[in-house]
């Protein structure tokens, strides 16, 4: 197994679809991403942002348009065979884990249903059987003993322990790295911080990279060694969560955090209207239609009000510094002349 480099990447990855009216809608336009091994991830951004179709994609869930994932350096093959490995050693969580289950499935059988897909119910690289998998598993996700709990079904189980049965679901098959869709939105904040707490303790018995997908920059301060902030299809900033958290570059991310309780050093930021129609990308900086950079004059006192509504903007690097998508921030890192 190759260990040099990232173990998955975006590379200018596009998914468009078209709209029952016939126009393009682009969910995603342009987005290099790069996950090291054992790290954690989180992709923030409020709803429309893309960070839900960018991690079905990096799932094999969403075929690119255009761009490519690559899997240890390989691209991605959307075949059945390859994406059956795959789906073994990269496994996805969702939010809704009552949804998720099946009602009629106990636990023990839907924390088996992978071990079974992926022909390990007989026994694994390790010997163990089925069951000692399933229980395992369990354990590793927080519901000890296990055994009390093979026969339950999900309208048995708290909302806590339906999401620990998912991830259990995900950690029978020895995974190297889980992508979490808004994992903990639907718990009670003291369940929040057991299920991050598991995710933080994954990473570092199991080496384990952690991919979450987030609307809540609160979470990420927690949870995160890196952060990608996405607006419109598009991530706009990108650093670790100790530069993008403490030191944000791009209006956007600064208007996100102003509103996170554990964040106190920002002033209140009230973003008007809505993200844009993605059939509808905005020309220039797709943010300058919200961003309060503009509203209190500030891009205009730095001349560049006219370049934000007209100019583009460059898809930022997956790896290297911090770096935010602002024309602004392009401005005042600029030397004087």
């Amino acid at each position: 197994m190759t260990t040099d480099g990232p173990l998955l990447e975006a590379r200018g990855v596009r998914v468009e679809f078209t709209t029952r009216s016939g126009h393009v809608a682009r969910a995603l336009d342009g987005v290099d991403l790069s996950v090291p091994r054992g790290e954690v991830l989180a992709i923030v951004g409020e709803s429309g942002s893309g960070k839900t179709t960018l991690a079905r994609t990096l799932m094999g869930l969403a075929k690119p348009t255009s761009g490519q994932v690559l899997f240890e350096g390989k691209p991605l093959s959307h075949s059945t065979r390859a994406m059956r490995a795959y789906r073994r050693r990269v496994q996805m969580v969702l939010q809704d884990a009552a949804g998720s289950l099946n009602p009629r499935q106990t636990v023990y059988e839907s924390v088996a249903e992978g071990i079974r897909l992926h022909g390990l119910d007989r026994s694994d690289e390790q010997g163990r059987s089925e069951a000692e998998q399933v229980a395992a598993a369990l354990s590793e996700a927080g519901l000890r003993p296990p055994e009390r709990l093979f026969l339950r079904y999900p309208h048995e189980l708290s909302g806590g322990q339906k999401q620990r049965v998912l991830i259990a679901g995900a950690l029978a098959l020895r995974p190297e790295l889980v992508l979490a869709d808004e994992p903990v939105s639907s718990l009670d904040a003291s369940i929040r911080g057991e299920i991050l707490a598991l995710l933080l303790k994954l990473r570092q018995d199991l080496g384990m990279g952690v991919v979450v997908v987030t609307h809540d920059l609160g979470l990420a301060w927690n949870i995160a060694d890196r952060i990608a902030v996405m607006y419109l299809g598009r991530v706009v900033e990108y650093g670790t969560t100790e530069e993008v958290l403490t030191a944000p570059k791009h209006p956007y991310t600064k208007a996100l955090l102003s509103v996170v309780p554990e964040i106190e050093h920002l002033e209140p930021v009230v973003l008007t209207g809505e993200i844009p129609d993605p059939t509808r990308i905005p020309a220039g900086c797709r943010f300058h239609p919200r961003c309060p950079a503009r509203t209190d004059g500030t891009t205009d006192h730095a001349g560049i009000d006219v370049a934000c509504r007209t100019e583009s903007l460059p898809i930022l690097p997956a790896t290297g510094e911090h770096r935010a998508a602002c024309h602004l921030e392009a401005a005042l890192a600029a030397p004087p002349g």
